[in-house]
């Protein structure tokens, strides 16, 4: 693969392992990150890693349209294109009980993530249709904006709106072959977490079935797919990456022991159909097996 790609919120997290990953892929990647220091951090190590031809570092507030619009342009400067956008960057946000939370701090967690989105998918657009190429842009959703008990209000809020918005924006934007899907990360490994990713273990097995913790590089190899050639017909898709946590569900049978297989019984429950329900014991099922 080829091309060059901006990555925001590359600096650390998720967004670091996403500009690995595409470096690896053969593009050229700008870094963008309101951390200064973290930035130079990530491009000296991408250096001395063997890629310090192919990647630069940008400062950039997402929610300012000036240093988006420049760092946009900046990539394709560098590189002499425009392939791909990753708006990653994010923030824990607002959080405490919604009759205490702030109004400016409510607005600070929709800036950095909604709106980061939003300037990050407008100026790439403009490009990416100037120069008739087509492209591919990914937004960071997550598992906050799908369902609730996931994240704080103001950040379940405003990741649900970067999941809508990537629909909506994928069907304008088709016709000039750019595609537009968003990745749903579950509960990943990153400094957005502090102090909780050392409970992350408590997940396993219980709220997330995959019986392994989520690293960024789960992440890094679905945007990766997302903006290589082999996802040319995927757009308005929102791809969650989260070890089964949504396909689990809530857990309501674990709770209230309407799971039968939890209870060793297996069969068939025709409910209110007239027709007799049939329950088996496991060990029925299996010496059934057994006995050929």
């Amino acid at each position: 693969m080829t091309g060059a790609a901006l990555v925001t919120g590359g600096a650390s997290g998720i967004g670091r392992a996403v500009v690995e990953r595409l470096l690896r892929d053969g593009l050229g990647v700008v870094v963008a990150d309101v951390n200064e220091a973290n930035g130079d951090r990530a491009v000296a190590e991408l250096t001395d890693a063997g890629f310090g031809d192919r990647v630069a570092f940008v400062r950039v507030d997402v929610s300012d349209e000036d240093a988006v619009a420049a760092a946009v342009a900046t990539t394709r400067e560098r590189f002499g294109r425009l392939d791909a956008v990753v708006n990653n960057a994010g923030v824990g946000g607002a959080f405490g009980p919604i009759t205490d939370v702030e109004l400016a701090d409510w607005e600070y967690t929709f800036g950095v993530i909604s709106r980061g989105v939003f300037l990050g998918t407008k100026h790439a657009a403009r490009i990416m249709k100037a120069d008739a190429c087509g492209g591919a842009i990914v937004n960071t959703g997550s598992l906050a904006g799908i369902s609730g008990g996931a994240g704080p209000q103001a950040y379940s809020a405003a990741k649900a709106a970067v999941i809508n918005f990537t629909r909506a924006v994928a069907v304008e934007l088709a016709p000039w072959r750019i595609r537009v899907n968003s990745v749903s990360p579950g509960f990943i490994r990153t400094p957005i977490l502090g102090g909780g990713a050392r409970h992350l273990d408590r997940l396993l097995g219980t709220v997330q079935p995959w019986p392994e913790i989520g690293e960024p590089a789960h992440v890094a190899s679905v945007v990766s797919f997302l903006v290589g050639p082999d996802s040319s017909f995927v757009t308005g898709e929102s791809i969650n990456v989260d070890g089964g946590v949504t396909a689990a569900g809530p857990h309501v049978g674990d709770l209230v022991g309407g799971d039968p297989a939890a209870r060793g019984l297996t069969g068939v429950a025709r409910g209110s159909t007239g027709r007799q329900s049939v329950v088996r014991r496991r060990s029925e099922v299996d010496g059934r097996v057994a006995g050929g």
